[in-house]
């Protein structure tokens, strides 16, 4: 019996937004539209989700969510994998940036629809951090995400010095859009085609 080399396997950790978990349909398509290319993707639910099978994160879980994505990280690199990527559906995604402040935790970086601000609130965005990431990332926004526009993204994004790339998805919201293999074929082909 032969042991498989991993070490020119590459992992991506995906994780799940606010409402939602590791079984979220997108999640799932986005994993389908990897494994196509050889790419082992692992989706975890964030601690306060293991906590509790419904309802958002309260104020205090997103520190300890957090260290649960790291700890998840330190799982995979102890497999020696060639590299590490880490993505995230809005709040899963805006944890995966925070934690990314870390340089070289991770390889790359998948964000779709980033939370910029609440919705309404343009004023209160969420990218103090964005200054501080090295890592090259994708974000993945809708057209009609209330979350943040195109132009605002593209604004923000400005902000980190890390390669960064955007990929809009016309016409869908925050969820970005029901024909979820689609959506993902699209994110998978540009993300593999990124040269961050």
């Amino acid at each position: 019996m032969f042991l498989r080399d991993i070490s020119n396997v590459t992992y991506l950790l995906l994780t799940h937004g606010a409402g939602s978990n590791r079984n979220a349909p997108l999640l799932v398509a986005l994993d389908h539209a990897f494994s196509e290319h050889q790419i082992q993707v692992v989706r975890y639910d964030l601690p306060f989700r293991q906590d509790r099978a419904k309802g958002p994160p309260r104020p205090g879980d997103a520190a300890r969510d957090r260290e649960g994505l790291r700890a998840e990280i330190l799982k995979i690199r102890e497999k020696h994998p060639d590299q590490v990527w880490l993505g995230g559906h809005s709040y899963g995604g805006r944890q995966c940036s925070m934690l990314a402040e870390t340089p070289g935790l991770v390889d790359r970086l998948l964000f779709s629809s980033y939370p910029l601000h609440p919705p309404g609130k343009a004023q209160q965005l969420r990218t103090a951090h964005f200054p501080k990431l090295q890592t090259p990332a994708l974000f993945v926004q809708g057209s009609r995400d209330p979350f943040g526009s195109i132009d605002e993204v593209k604004s923000a994004i400005a902000l980190i010095p890390a390669p960064v790339q955007l990929l809009e998805i016309e016409g869908v919201g925050h969820d970005l859009g029901r024909n979820h293999a689609a959506v993902a074929a699209k994110i998978v082909a540009t993300f593999l085609g990124f040269n961050g």
